[in-house]
């Protein structure tokens, strides 16, 4: 007997300092173009995507400075680990994302890199930036949170 489809996915890297500094408003998957040794290298966990973001040119999503570590054993073959790597999505969903960009104050991040059924997958995210007092708010926010919780686990005792 076959077992069916699992949605299971291996999250290689979260950008958790995106959650900090925006609104997420919208997010969208998308699949990247690599070559080889990057996906040897992202399996191993050799990515950084805190500084990267996505931008909209001549009608394609290109993912910029995303950094992929140099797989050591791919020598000569190796790719440049800070380059341009073009997303995959839907004339639609570029379009739409576009512009969502052009916006004052709104950016496109990744979210989350990961593997999806031996695919690697991003999560975009159209985010709104925070100001000051968004962050403070949010801060208090979780750590209320954080209290309820701890007291109800202490009443259940």
């Amino acid at each position: 007997m076959s077992q069916p489809p699992t949605d299971d996915k291996k999250v290689l890297a979260r950008n958790k300092k995106a959650y900090h500094d925006y609104f997420v408003e919208d997010t969208i998957e998308a699949g990247v173009v690599l070559v080889g040794s990057e996906v040897k290298s992202l399996r191993e966990g050799k990515l950084v995507i805190s500084d990267a973001y996505v931008t909209v040119k001549t009608g394609e999503a290109w993912l910029l400075n995303m950094q992929i570590s140099e797989y050591p054993w791919a020598n000569r073959w190796n790719h440049v680990p800070k380059r341009d790597r073009k997303l995959l999505m839907g004339k639609r969903q570029i379009e739409k994302m576009g512009e969502s960009i052009v916006r004052s104050g709104y950016t496109a991040l990744p979210l989350e890199v990961y593997l999806k059924k031996g695919r690697v997958k991003v999560l975009v995210g159209v985010c709104r930036g925070k100001k000051q007092h968004d962050k403070r708010q949010d801060s208090k926010d979780r750590d209320a949170k954080r209290e309820i919780e701890a007291a109800m686990r202490r009443k259940s005792k």
